[in-house]
Parts: structure tokens; C-alpha cells; sequence
């Protein structure tokens, strides 16, 4: 069979389906590590669970039932909240940390960021255009 002809079997195979998500890659990377844990503590059921967790990630890529995967996906997501940044790229999650406040409107509770070390600053929400001072 030719190289080509795999791939485009292959993307055949994946039409209609979703393919990796957030919840896939993030069962993947437990398993890794759940694999290397096992390595090292020499239990076998780490093993058993992480092969379960490789088996569900391809079967949630496979699927063709793509609206409950992906509605499954946004609860995931949503569950992780302010982590998901620090799981994604810890490195630019920290930076944002020490270069930008985040803070609350008293009125509508939008999150709004604002830049450390400028003293007091007087802020508009962009969502209900309340205006209120915070201290960077």
C-alpha cells in the first residue's frame, strides 16, 4: 500500500468523527504519567488503568457522536476553570501572573485585567462599562 494511499484511508476513516480533544489529550497525559509511576512503584493495576485511559481517549477520537463528545469536552473544560491556563503552558501562565491582576466588577462580576505596579487605577468593565478604582 502507498503512503498515500494510507493517509487518505485514514482521513476517510476520521470523517465525521471529532479526533483529539481536551478530555482526550488530557487522559493521555495521565496515563503517561501513571505509566511512569508504575515504573517506579511496580504495581500492576497503574498499568491496567492507564491502558483504560489510552483505550477511552481513542474511543472518544473515534466516535461519530460528536455533539455528545464535544458537549462532554465543554464540561471538562469548563470544570478545569482558571487551571486550564497553568495545564496548557505553565511558563506563560506564571508570566501573566506577575505582569497582569486580575480582578472582579463589583457589578457584573466580568473579570477584568489590569497591569501590576501602576498604583491606583480607575477601571471600566467592558461588559457592563461600570466604572470602579482598583489597586494594581
Amino acid at each position: 500500500m502507498a503512503q498515500g494511499d494510507f493517509y487518505r484511508r485514514a482521513r476517510e476513516f476520521m470523517n465525521g468523527r471529532r479526533g483529539p480533544d481536551g478530555l482526550a489529550n488530557f487522559c493521555v497525559w495521565v496515563a503517561v504519567i501513571l505509566v511512569v509511576i508504575d515504573i517506579f512503584a511496580r504495581t500492576g493495576w497503574l498499568s491496567w488503568v492507564s491502558i483504560a485511559l489510552v483505550a477511552y481517549s481513542v474511543w472518544r477520537m473515534c466516535s461519530k457522536n460528536v455533539y455528545v463528545r464535544m458537549n462532554e469536552n465543554d464540561a471538562f473544560l469548563k470544570a478545569l476553570g482558571p487551571a486550564r491556563s497553568w495545564l496548557q503552558n505553565p511558563g506563560q501562565a506564571a508570566k501573566e501572573l506577575r505582569t497582569y491582576k486580575h480582578v472582579t466588577c463589583p457589578s457584573c462580576g466580568q473579570k477584568v485585567r489590569v497591569p501590576r505596579g501602576k498604583g491606583k487605577l480607575r477601571v471600566t468593565c467592558p461588559k457592563c462599562h461600570e466604572k470602579f478604582e482598583v489597586k494594581s
